[in-house]
């Protein structure tokens, strides 16, 4: 018997032979042994046995300045180097490069009175020669763009702002010349798409014109911001955003990226080795949470930086109007407060890839000295340690090093950190900075390798995809195990910390090649995650999956939601937030592995192996949501019994699948994952997943 369902716009073809759904996912990727129908699983679900509440600041997200992250995705600048970092000269491949137009010898950065930054461009015209500078390999929308320049010159020079999208095709904006800086407003009309446009500013006549800074974006940008990757990003109702780091806020001076952006220095970024614009700021970060709708979660330098900056940041946020840095907020353009809750001190500074580094002695006094500070100036805030549990400091540091003069990768004596030891990072937080601490932010980057202790460093090992996938959830459970333990050492109100997620994800590990991570083998891997927060919603309070970015397949112009973006959609948008106990007659396996490190004592998961199951009730209690996520080849049912709870006859299912394990959602190709939504009848106790699925029923209360 065949049958058709639509599934985003197209059709998807099952095939169902002897009541075995069989789908191109099963025939592509055999099933191994470990992974084949497993009868008999029974799963029971009493609606009595409640967990905490899942934070809607489990769905958060992070992002950082690594590279071109932050302005290739939602900040709608079209321009590269618009404050001439690096000096206007011939290229080879002018792309995205300011290059000069006529003799190169015509144009010389200035360093005697540059309008920002250590230089501007000087641009000696000629009556006779078409002399300036341009921009090509910019990519351009069908729609209005709006800029400004700013200029000066000596009597006689004549320039034009010229926009083009291709041969024949462009608009011009004259630039009247004064003696000294002034900003002239900019507005073109493309009239087609192209990845080739060019921005020239050139003209003739006699003396000097210097450029100081120019922009492009476009017309409908919100406050500097994209509309379509904000419009999808608010979308996701993703509770709060972490920023500005990440290992980039170690080097960062926030002062640097307040007042006008123009005036604003474009600086090195010495962690990512990456000249940045210094757009993006501490007031557009803030403006874009609110955009989104997001809390911010600020975090602060602690690693190059030192307490009182840190303090002063708190004034310039949340300080009142007439307060010294709440005077210069209220300058910039905004009055009000943003009263910022979460403000976090440091990234990852117990890391030896961290700028300025430290041990834990180092850092508890650090903390205790930023916590005082930033607290007397707004005693509100929630102070948000930088952690790491001994499970994370023995994997997580993995001890190597790339040497300089071989390039190559260095393994000293693998490093495991012992519970309570001197280097038990989160114990000596617990024991010297409680009062000043409200949560320790942990990070969790689950990959497909194990972490051998012995060696010290990741190994390949053969094993199934549900175990391969389940490594990201059994670190966070590693890290449950972990905190169980500083809950017993420090027993007086330490329940009352919780933990922060501040970075997690599945990725493949530094030095191994792997299958795509980012299609639909990592989006059941990170499904496996999100399951195990939604079982420890006592001890996660917060997670900002990196990046946030990643929900999305963009490029300069147009967007749509990613693989990933579509996993957190379909949690969001219809799980519940009452986490209900999930019992069941199929354990997951034992571990085979020494527990350390990601490896916990015992294994995550639900006890309905091979499927992961969760359950969660919706505030009103009227709907109870049920997730199952298959990470074999083969169809799975099990068993379902509820207890306190009568469902109508009718629910609604929601699954999430793809057309192979490697399948993406990328922009501008037909979408290979996908979300199909149908009816299911919810009278039935046998719940049936399709192959390498997420999938959520809904079940309502009769």
């Amino acid at each position: 018997m065949e049958s058709s369902h639509r599934k985003n716009g197209g059709i998807t073809r099952r095939v169902v032979l002897q009541g075995a759904v069989v789908t191109g996912l099963a025939a592509t990727f055999p099933a191994r042994a470990a992974d084949a129908a497993s009868p008999g699983i029974s799963a029971a679900i009493d609606v009595s046995k409640t967990r905490d509440p899942i934070s809607k600041n489990i769905y958060g997200a992070f992002f950082e300045h690594i590279g071109n992250t932050v302005y290739g995705s939602v900040w709608a600048e079209v321009l590269s180097d618009r404050k001439f970092f690096s000096a206007v000269e011939p290229q080879t491949q002018p792309a995205q490069k300011w290059v000069p137009v006529g003799p190169a010898s015509a144009v010389t950065m200035d360093t005697t009175a540059p309008y920002v930054g250590e230089w501007s461009p000087a641009i000696s015209l000629d009556r006779s020669q078409l002399r300036g500078i341009e921009q090509s390999g910019l990519s351009l929308a069908a729609k209005d763009y709006v800029g400004r320049i700013v200029v000066t010159g000596q009597p006689g020079a004549n320039i034009a702002v010229t926009l083009s999208w291709g041969t024949g095709q462009e608009q011009r904006v004259v630039v009247p010349i004064k003696p000294q800086w002034a900003t002239v407003p900019l507005r073109f009309s493309c009239k087609a798409a192209t990845t080739s446009g060019v921005l020239r500013i050139a003209g003739t006549g006699s003396g000097t014109v210097k450029v100081g800074a120019v922009s492009l974006m476009p017309a409908d940008n919100i406050k500097g911001f994209r509309k379509d990757t904000i419009g999808l990003l608010r979308e996701m109702e993703s509770g709060f955003w972490r920023f500005p780091g990440g290992n980039f806020v170690s080097a960062h001076d926030w002062k640097n990226a307040i007042g006008d952006p123009d005036q604003r220095p474009p600086v090195f970024d010495p962690e990512w080795n990456f000249p940045q614009p210094n757009d993006v700021g501490t007031d557009e970060f803030l403006t874009m949470c609110d955009l989104l709708g997001a809390e911010p979660y600020v975090c602060v330098n602690s690693g190059f930086g030192e307490a009182r900056s840190a303090a002063e940041l708190v004034e310039y946020v949340n300080g009142a109007a007439d307060t010294t840095w709440g005077r210069v907020r209220a300058a910039n353009g905004h009055r009000e407060p943003y009263q910022v809750k979460y403000w976090g001190v440091g990234n990852e500074m117990f890391g030896f890839w961290q700028k300025g580094y430290m041990s834990p002695p180092h850092y508890v006094i650090k903390h205790n000295l930023f916590a005082a500070a930033m607290k007397k100036v707004d005693p509100t805030i929630s102070i948000i340690a930088s952690g790491a549990a001994f499970t994370v400091m023995t994997f997580q540091r993995e001890p190597f090093y790339i040497d300089p003069s071989t390039r190559k990768v260095v393994q000293p004596e693998p490093v495991v950190v012992e519970h309570g030891s001197d280097t038990d990072w989160d114990y000596r937080l617990m024991q010297n900075c409680w009062g000043n601490i409200d949560i320790v932010d942990e990070h969790g980057y689950g990959v497909p390798q194990r972490f051998d202790l012995q060696q010290g460093h990741r190994v390949v090992v053969d094993e199934s995809l549900r175990d391969s996938a389940g490594r990201g959830a059994n670190q966070l459970h590693a890290l449950r195990e972990a905190w169980d333990l500083y809950r017993k050492d420090f027993p007086i109100d330490r329940d009352k910390v919780k933990v922060a997620l501040g970075e997690w994800g599945y990725q493949n590990a530094t030095g191994f090649s792997a299958p795509n991570l980012t299609g639909l083998r990592g989006v059941l891997a990170k499904a496996m995650m999100l399951q195990e927060m939604f079982r420890n919603s006592d001890l996660f309070t917060m997670a900002a999956y990196t990046m946030g970015t990643g929900w999305l397949s963009y490029n300069r112009t147009d967007s749509i939601y990613s693989e990933t973006g579509l996993l957190f959609l379909l949690y969001r948008k219809h799980f519940g937030s009452i986490p209900v106990e999930v019992s069941g007659n199929s354990p997951v396996p034992a571990p085979i592995w020494p527990a350390g490190g990601d490896q916990p004592s015992v294994n995550a998961g639900s006890p309905t192996y091979p499927l992961d199951m969760s359950a969660a009730l919706t505030p009103d209690g009227r709907t109870l949501t049920v997730s199952a996520i298959n990470l074999t080849a083969d169809t799975q049912s099990v068993g379902l019994s509820l207890t306190g709870f009568t469902p109508s006859k009718s629910g609604r299912l929601w699954r999430l699948t793809g057309t192979n394990l490697n399948a993406v959602n990328r922009l501008g190709q037909p979408p290979q994952v996908s979300v199909q939504e149908e009816e299911f009848d919810s009278s039935t106790t046998t719940l049936t997943t399709e192959p390498y699925s997420v999938e959520i029923r809904a079940y309502t209360k009769a």
